[in-house]
């Protein structure tokens, strides 16, 4: 009788590890992918971007940093050359607003070109010609976001971020990309001072910073569901951004490349990956000063995406 209850006993306690593990893989399948590769060259960022299985149609914008005048880290446009022309890609950009080289369109242009960004293909400045405000749902700071007034001229979106440090984000990849790197000079003073200014870009509130950050992106993410892909390059790991013209050199060594259709899930994998390195300790201190998990924690609670996610090794 012993004996019958014991093996009771196991099969019961089998079956309900069986469904456990079970239920564990249907959650896990749907979760958001993040795909991944080591090999940091024109052919890896084009396996992950071909990992995604979007295949863009119509006018496609990739949205890049054209690096501030004196920056060694951006990401250069002979790079994502082959990746830019497989999908007929025209390079996008915005003013910023601070004192720069890249503040007004005219001088703008001279720095991609400089740069070797029209060497490679055609060269859009999204505010040029204006702005257009879009909506921002369920936001505590912002109601609008003001983004360069080009940006309807093109039907699908791959963002192509260079992950870093930033001085103010604590940190830079695609959710920053999204958000700073569409508004126009005016809307990035609205993100910067949490609504609060559309001239002045400094004394914001730190957290409601980061927060406008993710309310921006939202808006984007809103205007273009499933026309937006995103991919985040780890190399040159400096603790500054690109729109430093003299940030520090990387404080690590180059991890791999990164894309996803969630930019929650990539730039989470992404702080994951440099929280899991033996050199990270100087852009772990400058993510945790600047608090900038906020950025990713309150996109989460927007709805944008998922700090949760199924990271895919391409290299194995």
């Amino acid at each position: 009788m012993g004996n019958k209850v014991f093996k009771l006993a196991v099969l019961f306690i089998t079956i309900i590890v069986i469904i456990s593990c079970t239920q564990r893989i249907d959650a896990d399948s749907e979760l958001p992918k993040v795909f991944f590769t080591s090999d940091i060259s024109p052919a890896g960022l084009v396996a992950v971007f071909e990992a995604l299985g979007v295949t863009p149609t119509g006018s496609v914008a990739v949205k890049i940093h054209s690096g501030e005048p004196g920056n060694q880290n951006f990401l250069r446009p002979e790079f994502m050359a082959d990746l830019v022309r497989k999908v007929n890609g025209t390079f996008v950009e915005t003013n910023v607003a601070y004192p720069s080289r890249r503040r007004t369109t005219e001088s703008h242009y001279i720095v991609a070109e400089e740069h070797g960004f029209t060497a490679v293909a055609p060269f859009v400045i999204l505010d040029g010609e204006g702005e257009v405000s879009f909506p921002v749902e369920g936001g505590r700071h912002l109601t609008e976001n003001l983004v360069g007034s080009r940006f309807g001229e093109f039907d699908f979106h791959l963002v192509l971020s260079h992950f870093k440090g930033h001085a103010m984000g604590g940190f830079g990849g695609a959710l920053k990309n999204v958000a700073i790197g569409y508004a126009s000079a005016t809307g990035k003073a609205l993100i910067h001072t949490h609504g609060r200014s559309r001239e002045n870009i400094w004394g914001g509130n730190q957290i409601y910073f980061l927060e406008a950050m993710a309310e921006a992106a939202k808006s984007i993410t809103d205007k273009t569901k499933g026309r937006i892909v995103y991919i985040n390059v780890m190399n040159a790991l400096s603790v500054d951004c690109d729109c430093y013209g003299g940030a520090a050199p990387p404080s690590m060594a180059d991890i791999g490349i990164l894309a996803s259709l969630d930019p929650v899930a990539l730039d989470q994998a992404c702080v994951d990956l440099v929280y899991q390195a033996h050199d990270g300790h100087e852009l772990i201190e400058r993510i945790e000063s600047r608090h900038g998990i906020r950025t990713i924690e309150y996109a989460e609670e927007l709805g944008i995406g998922s700090r949760r996610y199924v990271l895919v090794n391409l290299d194995e």
